[in-house]
């Protein structure tokens, strides 16, 4: 093959998924995913660059217009020694095969070809000449079938048929694929033709190198995240004058309540936002009743996440009670923090889940004033529920397929997700590496550096591998 580097033609119908194919395989969510006909009139050229060398190419083709007519110019001339570059030269100023010609010049050129076809549909005879007519272009060939619904019917007819004339043949949904299908996909090619081995070899282990620091990347975020949030603290200076009366009072309570809360909600989301950005994501869609849609401070995720009472007695994490005059977040009696920052509306969900205040409001007195200054987060449970949710966001981040779109989501028809997991990584851990996180929460709430961070890092990291190399659903919508 003349090219340094893999180069696949993905062909197929509009409707098949073909772009989302590509969109998956090169984790570009930005790619055009269009199912009207004739709506691609030329191949674009994605390739995947780490490290700033190109390791892969992926070239999104349009469909054929003229199978039939292209079908029977190969037959005729099957003594020529490479019929794609013959077409091409013979027809590529013949405007009738404009878009073919855009099809097959990646494939004169020395591209493999990855056709993608919809497993869910009958086959019709258009579809056995197009595969006839790639099976005489004797390149490197795989079919995939992506079948985007929940019909097999049709599955061992496409098998059948698409056996007889092509190098490999696999299943892969490119709406739902994780990162280790992904990574199987590539690995086929390697079938496809024994001399693209050492190729594809190194695209895989770039592929691989990339992942390690991408996970690392996300290891770090979480554990920056959990340090900053259990030091974080608000303080205010009210004059007496203010706060004459208990009203007076009540109202700055709850002014530097929701600021606190506001606070640990943005500190999440900025979180949330480096964790898509190491994935490379941009389209992203919550639903807003699953775990990770729902208030940080809310009820449900607190009850969803985090140890259960016996595990967080056994770990021996109780929270020191704090000094000077306090008020329990969670028990204060009224709905506290709007949410105004980012629209969220919760109380302190640790007063019901556990019977342990979030942080303590301390007032100190002083001449002419009051000093009002909330946190850090008290709570030892906290820290374990904010760590599962980090964790639940970084596995849909890891393995939520590039392709995918929203509209697929309210589509009854599309292949559901498969079962996903109601408690938190947390709760799994040896009750030692529990400890672990806990000595590390302890010193981070005081602000030491801690031998236990290392530590810490290094069950994060051990969670987030699973999540990404095993069949964890990681999408989260529950």
């Amino acid at each position: 093959m003349a090219a340094k580097i893999p180069r696949l033609a993905i062909m197929g119908h509009p409707n098949a998924g073909k772009s989302s194919v590509v969109a998956t395989l090169t984790e570009n969510d930005r790619i055009a995913i269009d199912k009207r006909a004739g709506t691609t009139t030329k191949s674009d050229f994605y390739p995947v660059v780490i490290d700033g060398r190109k390791i892969i190419e992926f070239i999104d083709t349009p469909g054929f217009q003229n199978p039939n007519a292209i079908l029977e110019w190969f037959q005729a001339n099957e003594d020529k020694p490479d019929l794609a570059r013959a077409f091409v030269n013979a027809h590529k100023s013949d405007p009738l095969y404009a878009h073919d010609i855009a099809l097959l010049e990646p494939v004169a050129e020395g591209a493999g070809i990855i056709l993608v076809v919809d497993g869910s549909k009958r086959i019709k005879e258009k579809d056995r000449v197009e595969i006839e007519l790639l099976r005489l272009t004797a390149r490197p060939r795989m079919a995939i079938l992506n079948n985007l619904t929940k019909q097999n019917r049709y599955m061992n007819q496409w098998q059948d048929a698409l056996s007889k004339a092509f190098n490999s043949v696999r299943e892969f949904n490119a709406h739902r694929a994780t990162y280790s299908e992904r990574i199987k996909l590539l690995s086929a090619l390697k079938s496809i033709d024994q001399r693209w081995e050492p190729q594809v070899e190194e695209a895989i282990d770039a592929f691989a190198r990339d992942w390690e620091r991408r996970t690392d990347q996300a290891v770090a975020t979480i554990v920056d995240l959990l340090r900053q949030v259990l030091t974080y603290k608000v303080s205010r200076t009210v004059k007496n004058n203010r706060i004459v009366f208990q009203s007076g009072r009540d109202r700055v309570k709850t002014e530097i309540i929701a600021e606190f809360e506001d606070g640990l909600r943005k500190m999440e989301v900025d979180a949330q936002e480096q964790i898509r950005s190491h994935f490379r994501h941009n389209v992203w869609n919550v639903p807003s009743d699953s775990v990770l849609g729902q208030d940080l401070l809310s009820e449900d995720v607190g009850q969803a996440l985090g140890l259960s009472r016996r595990q967080l007695a056994m770990a021996g994490m109780a929270a020191g009670a704090a000094s000077g005059v306090t008020i329990d977040l969670a028990t204060a009696g009224h709905s506290l923090g709007t949410g105004a920052l980012l629209g969220a509306a919760a109380g302190g969900f640790l007063g019901m889940v556990g019977g342990k205040a979030l942080a303590k409001l301390n007032i100190e007195r002083a001449p002419n004033t009051h000093v009002f200054t909330i946190g850090p987060v008290s709570n030892p449970r906290f820290p374990f529920v904010l760590l599962d949710r980090l964790v639940l966001y970084s596995a849909r981040a890891m393995n939520w397929a590039h392709g995918r779109q929203a509209a697929d989501e309210q589509d009854p028809d599309k292949v559901p997700d498969r079962e996903v997991r109601r408690q938190g990584f947390t709760e799994e851990l040896t009750a030692a590496r529990q400890r672990e996180l806990g000595r590390f929460f302890s010193a981070a709430r005081r602000g030491k550096e801690s031998d236990h961070e290392a530590e810490c890092r290094e069950i994060v990291k051990g969670i987030l591998r699973g999540v990404s190399l095993s069949e964890i659903d990681s999408r989260s919508d529950l």
